[in-house]
């Protein structure tokens, strides 16, 4: 199948000649029928493979690359491959390429003509075959040529060019399709031209087909096939992906291992030697221990160790620089970029925590917790704040009891020994501990433990004053209830622990809620004050708590406090008492109109129920008309005994008694309200009234009251309206709208208006005294100023007027009043204060009488003295 061909043709055909020697060639089908052609004229190939030269060359000092091209006898796929020959025993660098390029650039184009269709017979039936066209071979076109521009690359030629007239032309990407333009053709003579410098890393190939038609644009030849191939030239450096590299290595680690990897491109060809990069490394820094201690694969660029004795205590990181060349690495030839790389060195645990000092100390109180005694030191050259750098402190001996314990300070990697346990100084007046430090991760392979990773600490413990302490808290005594008052409970009694020192304890009562006990204050002897009472509301489940205070006399002083709890033993002192204590029966006796009765007893058990309920004999009627049974041994049901009673509250006496030994009873009353029911058994509105206890003299007393509340309320009304129309009776001799007594009144001054910064208030000021009045010239005065004569008498008003005197001490004072000339207003305009010009009012004086005509004021000398002014002004009396 041709597409097998096609996939294992290439396999056969990427070979290289570098000295001259024969190549064999076979199909995929294994014949050896192959046809080759050389595309130099000074080299041919034989059916057998072997290239020879066709005649002697005159200097083959330079190698010679040629394309072959192969098809076989029996398939129309062709192959080509690219021959490249040297001088055997005179390598060349493949730099000489680009001149040998250069060279054929300028050699003489070739020319491609149009093949021809060739016919022949066949030698069994007579039918004709057609010959198989002639492959083309490709044109090679170095990149990056200087030109000069438009270059002839080929000539395309026919052979009935000269019996017509051709035009040529070419269509494909580069001539006709983008990128256009890169490629012409003559269309008279056939020359194809290349129009600017080609760039392989943008194109690498073109594949054009060649068209000859006749003047009228018919097709002469068939079209052919060209194809076009870019030289590549070393014209572009190895770039590498990052210009810093970060990679890292264990500290101590063996020769060949594995750092990083650097990577470099290059956009040239890979297949031949302008892309193939080689890496090597220009300098470490710094050059410790040794200025090698990497090296880095050629090809691929991975770095490794090559020496031992990395340490990061000494060298944290290295900086390499890398080299990255093209052509295989030929720094003669090749281009070459540089890039860093950094190399961190981690660490492991290879130093273990060494103690600074042997032995620490310290000292601290006793009984005291959570204080740091003394911190521990340590030295650690490993990565601070790692695990190979924390420290660990254990405590491996010393301490049996756990007293202490060590945590590690984070920042400063010291331990802080500290005490988590109370020490007491009568016990253990020192310790001697021994300490060991580690790491948080274990010492690498290889490492031990250093000798001063252990220490020993010596504790000093100082005494202090301890409060004393009473050996048994809480203490718990068992007496019975109702104890007297002076009874002896128990001696509540505190001991020392501070053996070494002498000193007195003494007592007091801290906490006693019902007061009922005292302590001896020397010997912590406890009486009892007042009777114990196990119902009070001080104890709790029969247990009442003190609390009482120990202290000594020493320096500073210190108490300890002790809990006495009392256990109360319940005896019989509670007598029941009769639960309800109100019910409601109805008045004839039901199956259901019954009262279910119980009692509660303050006592506990066995001094409570069962509860016995009885009727006294006394008074008779209580068991003639009532009756109990029991229910329960708590409860009973208190019932009518016959059939009708009257509706009425009924206090009825119930005996009641407990189960204590000796028993107690009691005497309770039950208010039981009888009254009318209805069907459902309720009592009914008017039968609650009945069976409330009102009868008809209380209900006609409330009667009673209410309507002499109601009638006094009525009395009082009618007396104001009388008062009322007296007052209405004896009317005022002037309007009250009229009298303008004290209606005009002097107020204080309040300062001026708007503009009262610019005159003297003093001028307009009423005086407060009368001497400039009194040493005025006669018939000099102003009318606003009180006239200076003895002031009249007015009418004194008894202490205890009669009612009925009111109107006539009015009338009195009025006409003594109008005759008086010192009263105000003196007959004139009173002046008031200047508030200033300006303002929004306005003046009075534009106010005009709205009184049309001639009026009569003659009745104004009728109104006394003070309107004597405006009768003169208005009536035309003497003084007008």
């Amino acid at each position: 199948p041709s597409n097998v061909i096609q996939d294992c043709a290439p396999c056969a055909w990427q070979q290289s000649m570098e000295r001259h020697r024969p190549m064999k060639f076979e199909d995929c089908q294994r014949s050896r029928e192959v046809g080759f052609v050389s595309s130099d004229p000074n080299f041919s190939v034989r059916p057998d493979g072997s290239v020879y030269a066709k005649q002697e060359l005159a200097n083959l000092s330079e190698p010679v690359q040629f394309m072959v091209t192969a098809r076989g006898l029996h398939d129309p796929h062709i192959w080509e491959t690219t021959v490249k020959l040297a001088l055997a025993g005179h390598p060349h660098p493949l730099g000489g390429i680009e001149e040998m390029l250069s060279r054929v650039w300028d050699s003489q184009p070739r020319v491609i003509k149009f093949p021809r269709k060739h016919q022949r017979s066949s030698s069994a039936n007579g039918l004709k075959r057609q010959k198989r066209d002639w492959v083309i071979p490709p044109i090679n076109v170095p990149e990056n040529s200087r030109g000069p521009f438009p270059h002839m690359l080929v000539r395309i030629r026919s052979d009935q060019d000269k019996a017509v007239g051709i035009r040529y032309s070419i269509t494909g990407a580069g001539a006709d399709q983008p990128p256009s333009g890169i490629y012409n053709i003559d269309p008279i003579s056939g020359n194809m031209f290349v129009t600017q410098p080609l760039d392989r890393e943008e194109r690498a190939s073109f594949h054009l087909r060649a068209h000859a038609v006749d003047m009228n644009g018919n097709q002469v030849e068939n079209p052919i096939d060209l194809y076009i191939y870019v030289i590549d030239m070393n014209d572009n450096r190895p770039e590498f992906q990052n210009q810093v590299y970060n990679g890292s290595v264990a500290e101590g680690s063996k020769p060949g291992s594995s750092v990083m990897q650097v990577t470099a491109t290059d956009s040239d060809d890979s297949t031949t030697a302008n892309g193939m990069v080689r890496y090597r490394i220009l300098s470490q820094t710094p050059n410790t221990p040794i200025p090698n201690m990497f090296t880095i694969n050629s090809e691929t660029g991975d770095i490794v160790t090559v020496a031992a004795g990395l340490d990061r205590e000494k060298v944290s990181q290295y900086t390499i620089i890398v080299q990255a060349t093209d052509m295989e690495g030929n720094l003669n030839f090749g281009l070459s970029n540089t890039a860093t790389a950094l190399i961190s060195i981690t660490d492991i645990n290879d130093n273990p925590p060494e103690l600074t000092v042997r032995t620490f100390s310290g000292e601290v109180p006793e009984n005291k917790v959570n204080v740091v005694v003394t911190n521990l030191t340590v030295m650690d050259r490993d990565q601070p704040h790692s695990p190979n750098w924390n420290a660990v402190y254990r405590i491996v001996s010393g301490d049996p009891s756990g007293h202490f314990t060590i945590r590690t300070n984070p920042i400063t990697n010291e331990g802080m020994l500290t005490v988590v346990k109370p020490v007491d100084f009568e016990m253990n007046r020192a310790f001697m501990l021994t300490v060991v430090v580690s790491n948080q991760a274990h010492l690498a392979s290889g490492i031990q433990s250093s000798l001063q990773s252990t220490a020993g600490v010596t504790i000093s413990i100082q005494d202090v004053n301890e409060p004393p302490i009473f050996p048994v808290n809480p203490k718990m005594i068992r007496f019975e209830e109702g104890v007297p008052a002076g009874t002896t409970l128990t001696v509540f009694a505190a001991q020392d622990p501070d053996h070494f020192i002498h000193q007195i304890v003494r007592y007091s009562k801290l906490s006693d809620p019902a007061n009922w006990l005292k302590i001896n204050k020397t010997n912590g002897q406890i009486t009892t004050m007042a009777l114990l009472d196990r119902e009070s509301m001080y104890v709790k489940n029969n247990v009442y708590e003190a609390t009482f205070l120990a202290y000594d006399n020493g320096s500073p002083q210190a108490s300890g406090t002790g809990t006495l709890q009392i256990y109360l033993i319940d005896v019989n002192d509670n007598a029941p008492v009769l639960i309800p204590r109100e019910a409601q029966v109805c008045e004839r006796a039901r199956p259901n109109s019954m009262v279910n009765i119980t009692a509660s007893d303050a006592d506990a058990d066995p001094n409570v129920g069962p509860f016995v309920f009885e009727l006294p004999s006394f008074p008779a009627s209580v068991r003639r008309n009532w009756t109990i049974s029991r229910l329960s041994g708590d409860y009973a049901q208190l019932r009518l005994r016959i059939p009708y009673l009257e509706a009425s509250v009924y206090e009825i006496p119930i005996i009641v008694s407990d189960s204590g030994n000796p028993p107690l009873s009691n005497r309770s009353v039950i208010r039981v309200k009888v009254c009318p029911c209805d069907s459902n058994g309720d009592c009914s509105a008017t039968g609650a009234v009945a069976a409330a206890g009102l009868g008809t003299g209380a209900i006609i007393a409330i009667l009673i009251c209410i309507i002499i509340l109601l009638s006094m309320v009525l009395l009082f009304v009618v007396w104001m309206k009388r008062r009322e129309k007296e007052r209405q009776a004896k009317p005022l001799l002037i309007d009250p709208e009229d009298d303008v007594r004290d209606n005009i009144l002097k107020y204080d001054e309040e300062g001026g208006g708007e503009e009262d910064q610019d005159y003297d208030l003093s001028q307009l000021q009423q005086p407060e005294s009368l001497d400039h009045i009194i040493n005025k010239p006669a018939g000099v005065r102003r009318v606003d100023e009180r006239p200076v004569i003895a002031e009249s008498q007015y009418p004194v008003r008894p202490s205890l007027p009669h009612p009925g005197d009111i109107g006539d001490f009015i009338n009195d004072g009025l006409r003594a009043a109008d005759n008086d000339p010192t009263a105000p207003p003196y007959d004139s305009l009173l002046v008031f204060d200047y508030e200033g010009s300006g303002s929004t009012a306005g003046s009075v004086s534009s106010l005009n009488s709205t009184s049309s005509g001639d009026q009569d004021y003659d009745y104004l000398n009728d109104w006394g003295p003070r309107f004597k002014k405006l009768a003169d002004l208005y009536g035309g009396g003497d003084d007008d």
